[in-house]
């Protein structure tokens, strides 16, 4: 025994616990070619896989429709695993940080455009959807240095529905189903705004917060800088020894007074 680090030594000084979760120090040591991002990446490889066979044979044969849900499908089930996946195990990187959510909105926003192509979706409901994703994500960054808005549960309710109603609409449903799908897309799009609006609320509350902690702290550094700059103890003890001066000529006149 050394008593090196294993980091030192050439190792990665992560070690399995309990369940097959790596310990924290495995976090900054996880591959780029691990299960999350694997999933991730054949969820971006799907997407123009899923535009062929949703447009294959001019986007109305039934069973080229039910190939093209099967991918949507595998698209949001891996959705689900790769975040879970990547949290549970330490395998968060970088790539998937960028990746996941652009898969994600690859995969819905390729299957919203190709919908109201094809007629099945009126296109101010696909503008919603894509404005509000868009939108959320640009916001994300814009109070990134204040924090993170963390995901709500209206939001992932808001995902659920999308998915369902979106899937429902790719397949090619006639009758009650599509009555349905119709109510389903309803409430997906008073999910999509309501949480949208509400993501606005906690981004401004969250960088007013940061605004106040960012001057809070640079009034503390302001004090502390001038407490801490030459010639200020100096100043300081001219300012509080002026009264003893001022006490003392004061009681020396007087004695002179006394004298004469």
């Amino acid at each position: 025994m050394t008593g090196a680090p294993a980091s030192a030594t050439g190792g990665s000084g992560a070690t399995p616990v309990r369940g097959g979760k790596l310990g924290t120090a495995a976090v900054n040591q996880a591959s780029l070619w691990n299960i999350a991002n694997l999933l991730t990446m054949a969820r971006l490889v799907l997407v123009p896989g899923f535009v062929m066979l949703l447009l294959h044979n001019g986007g109305y044969d039934p069973a080229w429709r039910s190939f093209a849900w099967a991918a949507f499908a595998i698209a949001m089930i891996t959705d689900l695993f790769d975040g879970h996946l990547a949290r549970t195990y330490n395998l968060v990187t970088d790539f998937g940080k960028i990746a996941d959510p652009i898969a994600d909105k690859a995969i819905m926003g390729a299957a919203l455009i190709c919908l109201s192509y094809l007629g099945d979706l009126p296109w101010w409901v696909t503008g919603v959807i894509l404005f509000r994703e868009l939108g959320i994500t640009v916001l994300r960054f814009w109070v990134i240095r204040h924090g993170v808005i963390p995901a709500s549960r209206g939001g992932k309710m808001k995902t659920l529905a999308q998915g369902t109603a979106v899937g429902m609409y790719v397949l090619a449903l006639t009758g009650p189903l599509a009555t349905l799908r119709f109510w389903v897309m309803a409430v997906a799009v008073v999910l999509t705004v309501v949480t949208g609006l509400d993501y606005v609320r906690q981004a401004i509350v969250l960088r007013r917060q940061g605004l106040a902690a960012e001057r809070s702290a640079a009034a503390q550094e302001a004090v502390e800088a001038a407490a801490e700059a030459p010639g200020s103890g100096e100043s300081a003890d001219r300012v509080s020894g002026a009264p003893d001066r001022i006490s003392g000529a004061s009681g020396a006149r007087g004695a002179a007074e006394a004298e004469r």
